[in-house]
């Protein structure tokens, strides 16, 4: 890993999958993590916050004084767009107004967002800075809404904006692994549909990056490996890696509306968001979710060490070591 950044260093989201890798990147640095009432610590400073309590966090900004905040907290998953926002937007405006209330000013804010802020693209035109955010469902509306607030802002920052990042501890991608390894790989109707990805240790290089370079102040940044893939071509990738015969299932696309309806059905009752709903149905459908990263590479140097085939060995190899998928048999 390449030199990271000097503490004391703010970190939300730890406990999640970027947010974690953030953390450990940062071996050496005076770190300190913010966390929700419901969230573990996960570094020798860690403060329990309620991002709704601008009073409170304003606190921890005066107490800690960080030169750097990466705000990587964030909800993936809800039921309603309010949920969206309540873990998306609510967090990132409480943290800047923090900031100026404590008349504290990092020498940087980055807001990690998403691809998902700008829509789908298509499959011969990437999207681009330049681009107009088309966001399609509550995450990518969210997210956007998130930018704004960043945008509006006095307090220098620099926008993240991820691929579809996969990786060591990563839960989602995580999925296409474990099938593979039970000798499955199923496509929903997306055999042929194209989407850009960046392997997380990239991804954490290139925020640092990002945050270290004075030519990124008041800028917003896609990252991607640059090298869009289909969803056939990553699974294939993945079924090598799983050292036995993987079968290829195509369902029928017309079985993903009903399921998400159930997952809605369920959330109903429960209460409790569904991997599958109407939302995710809606980004599944379409035809790219691909971007580029020139930006990236002119203005802080990013170049992606690890392509999707390294990327995915090293995920196996991974999710093997912790015993999330058992030990090839010799």
């Amino acid at each position: 890993m390449a030199e990271t950044l000097p503490g004391p260093v703010i970190v939300t989201g730890a406990s999640g999958f970027i947010g974690g890798r953030l953390v450990s990147a940062l071996d050496g640095t005076e770190v300190i993590t913010l966390r929700r009432a419901a969230s573990p610590p996960t570094a020798l400073k860690s403060f329990e916050v309620d991002y709704a309590d601008v009073d409170g966090l304003a606190e921890v900004m005066r107490t800690v004084r960080p030169t750097y905040v990466i705000h990587a907290a964030g909800a993936t998953k809800g039921v309603t767009y309010a949920d969206y926002q309540r873990g998306n937007v609510l967090p990132t405006r409480s943290l800047l107004d923090a900031l100026t209330a404590a008349q504290h000013t990092p020498a940087r804010f980055v807001h990690v967002s998403s691809l998902a802020a700008f829509g789908p693209s298509t499959p011969d035109r990437p999207h681009e800075e330049t681009d107009t955010p088309t966001p399609i469902e509550f995450y990518g509306q969210s997210k956007a809404e998130a930018e704004a607030v960043v945008e509006a802002s006095s307090v220098p920052w620099t926008i993240i904006r991820p691929s579809g990042v996969y990786g060591p501890g990563d839960v989602d991608f995580f999925e296409y692994f474990k099938m593979a390894a039970q000798g499955w790989s199923l496509f929903f109707g997306n055999r042929h549909r194209w989407w850009s990805g960046i392997y997380v240790d990239d991804l954490v290089e290139a925020i640092f990056a990002a945050a270290r370079a004075p030519a990124t102040v008041g800028r917003a940044y896609f990252i991607d490996d640059g090298d869009p893939l289909t969803w056939e071509r990553f699974q294939r990738e993945v079924g090598e890696q799983a050292g036995r015969r993987v079968r290829e299932i195509d369902v029928p696309e017309l079985v993903v509306g009903p399921v998400a309806r159930i997952g809605e059905w369920l959330t109903a009752i429960d209460g409790r968001p569904r991997v599958l709903n109407r939302q995710k149905a809606k980004m599944g459908a379409q035809a790219a979710w691909t971007c580029r990263s020139k930006a990236a590479r002119q203005d802080f140097g990013f170049a992606p060490k690890v392509d999707v085939t390294e990327g995915v060995a090293r995920s196996f190899a991974w999710y093997r070591e912790q015993g999330w998928i058992p030990e090839l048999k010799t």
